[in-house]
This record gives C-alpha cells, sequence and structure tokens, in this order.
C-alpha cells in the first residue's frame, strides 16, 4: 500500500491535513448524477484512501446528489478523528441533472444543515462557497450576503471554516473583509495556470489554495512535454502532473477523484515522485500565461 509522506503537510483552517487528499465527486454516476454503477467499489475506494493516510476529503451534497454523501457516511462514520471533511454550497441539481444556482442566503443555510445530515455530523470542518456568477471561468458579482449567511453558521457551532470556490481576487478580498477565509477552491492545473499570481499571493497570507480538476477534468491533459517527462521518470503523465502541483506552491492541497482502487494508488503515490529540474523547466513551461513565457 502507497503511504503518503508525512512531512507533506499544510494547514487547513485548525487541522493539519496532508497535501494529497481525495475529491469524492467520481463516486456518483455519470455526469456527477445518479447512483454508481458498483457501489461497493466506491466504499472500498474511501475505505483504501483512509488506510493509506489521506485526511482530507472533499465532498458536496449536489454531487449525485445526495449519493456521494450518503456514501461517504455509509463508508466511514464514525470518522477517523484526524479526517477533515470539506463541502461546498451555492448549487443544485435538477431532474435532468443540470447544474442550477442555490444561492440565496436562505439556501446557502438549507444547504448546509442538508450536507450536516447527510454526512452524520454535528459541524462541516470547511464549507466552500461556490460563487454562481460566471459559468466558465469566475465571474464578478456579489458574495458577501452570503458569506455572512455562512459567518451566521459559524458563529452557531455548525460551520467551523469558511472557504472560497470559482472566485476571482475581488471576490476573495471580500469575504476576507468579513470572515477568515482558509481555502480558495478554483480551476488550476498543468494547462490552466489563470491563477499563478493568486496562488503566490494566498501563499504569503497562510491560506490553502486547493486546485479543482487538478488533472484537467472532462479533459485529461495532454501534452508532449508532459509525456516525454513522465516517459523519463517512469511514470504516468498524470502522476507527473499532480507532483508538479505540489511542487509549484507550498499552499496547494490536492483532491484528485477516482472511483477506481488502483487509480486511487496511483495518484497516492504522486505524492512519493521527485522532480529534477529539468523535468520541472519543461513541465513549467506548459500553459504558462504568455507574459510569464
Amino acid at each position: 500500500m502507497t503511504h503518503i509522506d508525512k512531512a507533506g503537510r499544510y494547514q487547513l483552517g485548525a487541522r493539519e491535513v496532508r497535501r494529497m487528499g481525495y475529491g469524492a465527486m467520481q463516486l456518483a454516476g455519470p455526469g456527477v448524477f445518479g447512483p454508481p454503477a458498483d457501489r461497493a467499489r466506491c466504499v472500498a475506494v474511501l475505505r483504501q484512501a483512509i488506510a493509506a493516510g489521506v485526511n482530507h476529503i472533499d465532498t458536496s451534497d449536489f454531487y449525485g446528489p445526495y449519493v456521494v454523501n450518503e456514501i461517504l457516511a455509509g463508508a466511514l462514520h464514525p470518522y477517523p478523528d484526524d479526517l477533515v471533511l470539506v463541502t461546498k454550497v451555492g448549487a443544485r441539481r435538477d431532474a435532468a441533472g443540470a447544474w442550477l444556482p442555490a444561492f440565496s442566503p436562505e439556501e446557502i443555510v438549507s444547504a448546509v444543515h442538508d450536507n450536516l445530515r447527510r454526512l452524520k455530523i454535528e459541524a462541516i470542518d470547511v464549507v466552500n462557497l461556490r460563487s454562481m456568477h460566471g459559468h466558465q471561468a469566475p465571474a464578478e458579482g456579489e458574495i458577501g450576503p452570503q458569506i455572512e449567511a455562512l459567518a451566521a453558521l459559524q458563529a452557531q457551532g455548525k460551520v467551523r471554516h469558511i472557504g472560497v470556490s470559482h472566485v476571482t481576487p475581488a471576490q476573495i478580498a471580500r469575504a476576507r473583509s468579513l470572515v477568515e477565509i482558509v481555502c480558495v477552491q478554483n480551476l488550476y492545473n498543468l494547462a490552466r495556470r489563470e491563477d499563478e499570481a493568486l496562488i503566490d499571493a494566498l501563499a504569503a497570507d497562510g491560506v490553502a489554495y486547493v486546485p479543482y480538476f487538478p488533472l484537467g477534468g472532462f479533459q485529461p491533459l495532454q501534452a508532449e512535454a508532459l509525456s516525454a517527462v513522465a516517459a523519463s521518470l517512469g511514470a504516468s503523465p498524470l502522476q507527473v502532473a499532480l507532483a508538479w502541483l505540489l511542487h509549484r506552491a507550498p499552499n496547494i492541497l490536492l483532491i484528485p477523484g477516482t472511483s477506481s482502487p488502483a487509480h486511487l494508488a496511483e495518484n497516492l503515490a504522486a505524492a512519493e515522485l521527485v522532480l529534477p529540474a529539468d523535468a520541472l523547466a519543461a513541465l513549467d513551461a506548459i500553459g504558462r500565461p504568455p507574459a510569464l513565457a
């Protein structure tokens, strides 16, 4: 069994987590909708992740919807003492599986209570507000009332820490003017590097950055340079892409997802992959913004 390097840790709220975590989104059916084809395999993957040392799991009640949180609770409850559960609110699914806003303060409060009930916990370690301004990329828009709704739940002891997702730097600043923000979850990977400056600024402030779609999401990463580096290291391209993210900045926490035990083991092994200087130089050039090339 692959074990994560215990030195690879970072602060997430009040807890220290291993930088290689697990994203539970893929435990739902195709399109993150409906039940999985093999629920028992999903349970096995979750238990394998915990046994390998993962102590940071990212989830949401709108994965499925509801399916993923129910699988999580069924597989792991009562949860290990060191496990940090992170969920997100701000969206919902319709009967056809479309992603719709559920972004009013009242809907935010209801969603937190729904997550608490399905996860079978009294308080959520971190709740990310997923901004619903913008579709393919974050767009400006007010998030203050939603953050204040989460702050009220935090005061009640239902939410321990607050994060934001799919947000602009201005929205992050707005949120941080209201509450302590412990993490930012935005799209970032080897080929999509719009948040370069943001990552460094957050690192300077000790705020975690959690890239979603670290392996490209629905369009997996492909690049000749990535394949060449992977071949030279005897690793898979996706392992190299994960290892690059861990090297990119100390505040990056990874949550790659899978419903495959073999793929999980491959992802976790990326935490131990050493990237030599020439490999880093080749990888750094992939997706680098033109101004930085």
